[in-house]
């Protein structure tokens, strides 16, 4: 028989997990922290576990980790998606295998700090693409916020030097992260493009195919660089971006949107550079400079004014 004592913690620690599902901007701080790890762990496993291998068990070990949740979910969606196939395998392609994999290869040539501040800057290529594949133009303060941000950008690229620009001296680790944020804010547009399936079935699929599909480039890379060693310290990496930035972020990131709305959650992407700036210079011993704070105050600036509603989800 149980004691008293043993009811009573079950029954505490159901009432804190009810609470907790339905604390909207709890579940979207937890999100932003878990995706601010996932720089702090892709810049220390830099060097030591390739990009593209990073990628790929991240993402897989994710899919393996969801897959009970989702399965009855892509059971009853999987006729919705096959109709979307394309449209779906291309979503998984852009946001899933690509974004990731030239994020982590950027942190092998830059800092945690700079792709932290520069991905406030997502929203900017939200707005491009759907002008592009949406037909949807810019407002004025749209326009002028995206100018304001764009120069936020620059002022990170390039050090706090804007002269700098003639010389076209950026960094191969920003550049790197720059065309990763235009390709997730093609990802981002395409999404809202999705079938309507359950949130769950979404995820799982990403995941998976997103996977699958890095498989020829994982055996290149293979091929062309050494494998990863099985350590303790690149082990807990791998445990840390599959569970964290993937599982437990995305759940979190799906109930708080499904409370509050996809305007109301976007904010919270703005947290990311935030805690992950503090931890960069705490367990990475990165220097902030004052370019850093100009940059990313321009950049929040513009975003600001350019739309409150802008969606980019990093990580």
């Amino acid at each position: 028989m149980h004691s008293p004592s043993h009811h009573t913690n079950v029954r505490t620690g159901t009432l804190r997990a009810s609470w907790l599902v339905n604390q909207p901007y709890v579940l979207l701080s937890i999100t932003a922290l878990c995706w601010a790890g996932n720089a702090i762990v892709g810049r220390l496993a830099a060097g030591h576990i390739p990009p593209v291998t990073l990628a790929f068990l991240r993402w897989s070990l994710a899919f393996l980790i969801i897959l009970p949740m989702a399965w009855k979910h892509l059971k009853r969606d999987w006729n919705a998606i096959r109709a979307s196939l394309g449209t779906m395998v291309f979503i998984s392609f852009t946001g899933i295998s690509v974004f990731t994999s030239l994020q982590y290869w950027s942190l092998e040539h830059t800092t945690a700090l700079n792709t932290l501040l520069l991905q406030s800057a997502g929203p900017l290529f939200v707005a491009a693409w759907s002008l592009v594949l949406l037909g949807v133009r810019l407002t004025l303060a749209q326009a002028i916020g995206v100018l304001v941000s764009l120069t936020g950008v620059l002022v990170i690229l390039l050090h706090g030097d804007l002269t700098a620009i003639a010389a076209i001296d950026f960094n191969k680790g920003d550049l790197i992260f720059t065309v990763a944020l235009v390709i997730f804010g093609l990802y981002t547009v395409m999404s809202s493009r999705r079938p309507p399936i359950h949130d769950l079935s979404f995820v799982a699929f990403t995941f998976g195919c997103g996977s699958a599909v890095l498989v020829p480039a994982l055996i290149a890379e293979l091929l062309w660089r050494p494998v990863m060693e099985l350590n303790a310290s690149n082990l807990l990496s791998v445990a840390y971006v599959a569970l964290f930035p993937s599982t437990v972020a995305y759940l979190c990131y799906n109930r708080g949107v499904h409370l509050i709305g996809a305007n109301r959650a976007a904010p919270f992407f703005h947290v990311v550079p935030a805690f992950g700036s503090v931890m960069a210079i705490v367990f990475l011993g990165e220097t902030p400079r004052l370019f850093h704070f100009i940059g990313f105050a321009l950049v929040l600036t513009g975003v600001f004014v350019a739309s409150r509603n802008a969606s980019a989800r990093p990580g």
